[in-house]
């Protein structure tokens, strides 16, 4: 009988000594920390990938965007709209008021 308490002591110390504990508490190791596939370099590469999905929805909603522009501008009318509102294009009897506002402009320093 007083053998059995003493292996209930003794269960953690021969856990620790066993070499294939040893083994596998490396390996995980290994895996976290060092190899080229780590677990940290996953959450980084992750963390990317996302960023890199938001960019190419915004760039695929400003396609889209630029795409409905460019069919509104196969009609002549949109096309001296556009060239009035963006380049301050005029006809020969008018003349252009520009009023810029003070929060408007960027300050050239």
């Amino acid at each position: 009988m007083e053998e059995q308490p003493q292996q209930e002591k003794h269960w953690f110390i021969k856990f620790v000594s066993n070499k294939y504990v040893w083994v596998l508490l490396f390996f995980c190791a290994w895996m976290l920390f060092l190899d080229n596939y780590s677990y940290f370099d996953h959450r980084v590469l992750d963390k990317e990938i996302d960023e890199l999905e938001a960019n190419k929805k915004y760039y695929q909603e400003e396609i889209r965007k630029d795409q409905e522009n460019i069919k509104l501008l196969k009609n002549p009318d949109q096309i001296e709209k556009f060239a009035r509102e963006k380049y301050y294009m005029k006809r020969d009897s008018e003349d252009i008021y520009i009023i810029e506002y003070e929060g408007d402009t960027v300050k050239k320093s």
